[in-house]
């Protein structure tokens, strides 16, 4: 904490230089320091009143806790049991993609079942009052695909409008990302508006998108999202890219104005160096600022998968950058 603290510090010269190099894509930062466990895949992370609190694919979606950001120690799971469903979506009973936030005094986690290249899926809802491990209920089925949908019910991510609207974008491969409309009072898809938006593809099968995670800024709302192959060790090609809309449900366009829908999307973060593939990312507001939770692949340990944590700027134009 005190590490990136004094990055935010830092002066005004070097973040414009830092931006300008981004932007430019002739350099990107490694991730920031952390230390203990962290080989973790599809890291959300929170801020509660006693610690932060990490949660990722795999292990009834394994926690880990941290009281700096900085090292993280293994803290069991969010569910002590898996519900009776996810045996409808996964014979291992195996969640992904968790997406962590806390609204209106409780905790949400919306998360993914599913199997690796099915669209066989579904994305489940759990509450806590605490946000800690093994303090989440279920609370069943938001949306869900069959194999005859031309799109994925996984990688959820809540986003609450500036008119307080409660949306839910998720997707992967297919048709890429998708949104729906949620109901505040249940968390779950609002019941008159049924429109299934459409907010990013690629012309290329098989429209390798997926991961998305909307975050307001300014005027502005902007979809991070995850492209190319994921799960790969070294031989991963994922990299982070965001587009931006003045509306939550689009159109998105990225920085020279080609819309997501067409394959557009301005590069945030891609391989450089032994930081293969990052992706699988979420967006987390802390008191230092923006942060950008992500995984990669270890070129120096056998493409393991590890925790990625950076800061985002914001260039003059409103367009993001990690430092």
């Amino acid at each position: 904490m005190r590490r990136l603290s004094r990055l935010v510090a830092a002066p005004v010269t070097v973040l414009a230089l830092a931006a300008s190099l981004a932007g430019a894509g002739l350099a990107y930062p490694n991730p920031g320091r952390v230390t203990g466990d962290v080989l973790v895949h599809d890291p959300t992370m929170i801020r509660t009143s006693s610690n932060y609190v990490l949660y990722s694919t795999h292990g009834y979606l394994e926690a880990r806790t941290s009281t700096d950001r900085i090292a993280f120690t293994r803290a069991g799971s969010a569910f002590r049991t898996p519900p009776p469903w996810w045996r409808t979506y996964s014979s291992g009973n195996d969640p992904w993609a968790p997406d962590i936030s806390q609204q209106g005094g409780r905790y949400l986690m919306y998360y993914a079942v599913s199997s690796f290249g099915s669209n066989h899926s579904a994305i489940g809802l759990a509450t806590s009052s605490t946000g800690q491990p093994g303090s989440w209920s279920d609370q069943g089925v938001v949306y869900a695909t069959t194999t005859s949908a031309d799109h994925n019910a996984i990688d959820p991510n809540l986003l609450v409008d500036s008119s307080g609207r409660w949306w839910l974008s998720f997707g992967s491969y297919w048709t890429g990302i998708r949104m729906i409309r949620l109901d505040p009072s249940t968390g779950k898809r609002h019941s008159s508006d049924r429109t299934l938006y459409h907010l990013a593809t690629r012309p290329d099968s098989p429209y390798a998108v997926e991961a998305p995670d909307i975050v307001r800024h300014g005027s502005h709302y902007y979809l991070f999202a995850s492209y190319d192959r994921c799960c790969a060790g070294t031989s991963s090609t994922y990299k982070i890219k965001v587009g931006r809309s003045s509306s939550p449900t689009g159109p998105y366009v990225d920085r020279s104005g080609t819309p997501m829908l067409s394959g557009g999307g301005t590069m945030v973060l891609e391989t450089h160096g032994r930081y293969i593939g990052p992706g699988g990312q979420s967006v987390m507001s802390d008191v230092d600022g923006d942060l950008l939770v992500y995984h990669y692949y270890d070129g120096q340990d056998s493409g393991t998968a590890k925790l990625g944590v950076n800061l985002i700027g914001w260039d003059s134009a409103g367009w993001p950058y990690v430092y």
